[in-house]
């Protein structure tokens, strides 16, 4: 499975962006594909999930609200709308995927990862 990222970029506080995950290769029935990212000097951390072949979805506290995860099965991409971006946005963000897996935050449970793709939120 290969995972590319794209869409991010530099956008002031209160904007918008949208994440997309174009997923190739290996496609699996059930799984999940999910948003992460790191800030500088922070670890890894769990943003958005979507089950691949339900829809079913969530999200980090910190951003329940404000972004939202959806899937095209058709296109094999995922995307991550992120809406009033703050500051505290700013990181790397990276698309995984995981065949079998529900829903987990947990980033170890995930085989499968895309380069990331740098959003910085401006004050």
């Amino acid at each position: 499975v290969q995972l590319q990222a794209s869409g991010g970029g530099l956008v002031q506080a209160g904007g918008s962006l949208r994440l997309s995950c174009a997923v190739s290769g290996r496609t699996f029935s059930s799984g999940t594909v999910a948003w992460f990212r790191q800030a500088p000097g922070k670890e890894r951390e769990f943003v958005s999930g979507i089950g691949w072949s339900t829809g079913s979805t969530n999200y980090a506290d910190s951003v329940k609200g404000r972004f939202t995860i959806s899937r095209d099965n058709a296109k094999n991409t995922v995307y991550l709308q992120m809406n009033s971006l703050k500051p505290e946005d700013t990181a790397v963000y990276y698309c995984a995927a995981a065949a079998g897996v529900w829903l987990s935050t947990n980033r170890r449970m995930y085989g499968y990862w895309g380069q990331g793709t740098l959003v910085t939120v401006s004050s």
